[in-house]
């Protein structure tokens, strides 16, 4: 048993902050103000200025997408075209991977405006496959050497164009499909759990990962699942599957469906290909894709709704978001379920029917905080490509929450790194006047909501008597750092529960 001594915030729904918590065998036994007579013997672990809060949750990240390039070369922070060939030149250097893997371009970061091209990275890396995917997660470059090998695959699908070496839409998902079934079981595996301990060390006890991307088989769905039962450091794995194949979910008992790939209903807005209602102000009749009818996503909705099953969809612009929210109300209206958590993954751009639907439906929203004030998807470009007024009504976070509904935090790794201070903080800066969330509504977004999401919340996501012990301890309490310094909090994880299952 061990008792710990100081701010214990416990993210319950009175937010109620205790100055006791004492712990046996992985569960919390007791929460209060003073400590019972009966654990006054036990050692005390005291705080200070610390505070001990629930772990986090990454309510959606492409996992075994993201810990492949984890594994890989980040560019991110890159602020040039030139700066992110030299670290291609030295990445390609020191790797003897027949097939190079890179992360995080975009055109809005760098001085140069645009891409890197295949014609650039030919010059840095002529001899190997080399796959750089953008920043969004949703187009890539390649080079001469991986598109002759993909070049037969792709001809002819919406997003093909091999003059430039960019990849989006179709052929990006085609291409994607090549380089993940190009990648060997026990390579994965490694990259996996590096990339679970990583997360550990965030603080981070549960990942909502959406899979099916192109894995022979859809091998990637299966693995995750029985990597999740092999995991001994406490962390908690619940699977999407992203198909719109019910019978695929339903076959491998799967209580879960949906995510990005094959249940995105629209693109991003730095590929230029949300779905808008209105058009996009820098291009002549232009407002996105949606990649299926009202009629096929109303379809999919009401038999994986009838076949008890919790839903997620894809939708950044506001033209997907109302066709998301109108298939989920179609479908709980043919068959009604009282507790169905069905959710919008991303949210960007909401409408206010959309809005009233999932608030009279209890539609979730697991969000993405991180995406505001993103470095590499700047405000000044979105307000170019979608004007001033729509861009400030991008994540209206304070919005969501006056309505009532439950948000969730996740990274959408690879798109942004799984750091939950990151998403606490530009939660409570938002920069749209009014949008913020307060820092208890901020933690209860990156931790208790998480758990209810996938109807974890019984066991795990606030600390309180019975639950799971899964605790995080923080470098100060996050009640008394001024919103603008939420950055520097660190985190320190305190012993994990047991292993994690699917």
């Amino acid at each position: 048993m061990k008792v710990y001594h100081g701010s214990i915030i416990t993210c319950d729904e009175r937010n109620t902050v205790a100055e006791y918590l004492v712990t046996d065998d992985g569960r919390i036994r007791y929460v209060g103000d003073s400590l019972p007579e009966r654990y006054a013997a036990l050692p005390v672990t005291e705080l200070g200025k610390k505070a001990l809060i629930p772990s986090f949750a990454d309510s959606h990240i492409h996992f075994a997408s993201y810990a492949t390039f984890h594994a890989g070369l980040n560019v991110m922070n890159a602020r040039s075209n030139a700066e992110i060939l030299d670290m291609i030149r030295d990445y390609a250097a020191n790797t003897k991977d027949r097939l190079l893997l890179a992360f995080g371009a975009s055109p809005y970061s760098v001085s140069d405006g645009r891409l890197v091209s295949r014609e650039e990275l030919d010059s840095v890396c002529p001899d190997r496959p080399f796959f750089m995917v953008k920043y969004d997660g949703h187009a890539c470059i390649v080079n001469s050497k991986l598109l002759e090998k993909i070049d037969k695959k792709v001809q002819g699908l919406r997003g093909y164009h091999p003059d430039t070496g960019e990849m989006n839409q179709e052929a990006f998902f085609r291409v994607s499909d090549y380089v993940t079934g190009s990648i060997s079981l026990p390579r994965l595996l490694k990259n996996m759990q590096n990339a679970a301990d990583y997360m550990a060390s965030k603080g981070i006890g549960m990942i909502h990962s959406v899979s099916g991307v192109g894995f022979t088989g859809d091998l990637d769905v299966d693995l995750e699942r029985w990597f999740a039962r092999g995991l001994d450091n406490g962390m908690q794995m619940r699977v999407f599957f992203q198909t719109m194949d019910v019978e695929k979910a339903v076959r491998r008992h799967l209580p879960r469906i949906g995510g990005c790939f094959a249940t995105a209903l629209d693109g991003c807005f730095g590929s230029h290909d949300a779905a808008m209602n209105e058009p996009y102000i820098d291009t002549a009749d232009d407002s996105g894709v949606l990649y299926y009818s009202d009629e096929q996503v109303t379809d999919f909705c009401k038999k994986a709704n009838r076949a008890g099953l919790q839903i997620e969809m894809h939708a950044i612009g506001d033209r997907a978001f109302d066709q998301a929210a109108r298939a989920l109300k179609a479908a709980l209206d043919d068959y009604p379920r009282v507790d169905h958590r069905h959710g919008i993954i991303h949210d960007c751009l909401p409408t206010k029917e959309g809005l009233e639907i999932c608030r009279d439906y209890h539609i979730l929203m697991p969000v993405q905080s991180a995406f505001i004030s993103w470095p590499q998807e700047p405000d000044n470009y979105l307000a170019s490509i979608m004007g001033e007024e729509r861009a400030a009504r991008l994540n209206p976070l304070r919005d969501y929450q006056d309505a009532g509904i439950v948000m969730s935090a996740g990274s959408d790794g690879p798109c942004t790194d799984p750091d939950p201070i990151e998403w606490i903080y530009r939660a409570c800066n938002h920069p749209t006047a009014g949008e913020s969330l307060n820092v208890y509504e901020a933690l209860r977004m990156c931790t208790y909501n998480g758990y209810y999401t996938t109807f974890d919340e019984v066991d795990r996501g606030s600390l309180e008597q019975g639950k799971r012990a899964d605790m995080v301890i923080l470098s100060e309490n996050p009640y008394e750092v001024p919103k603008e310094e939420l950055r520097r909090l660190r985190r320190h994880l305190s012993p994990a529960a047991p292993s994690g299952r699917c």
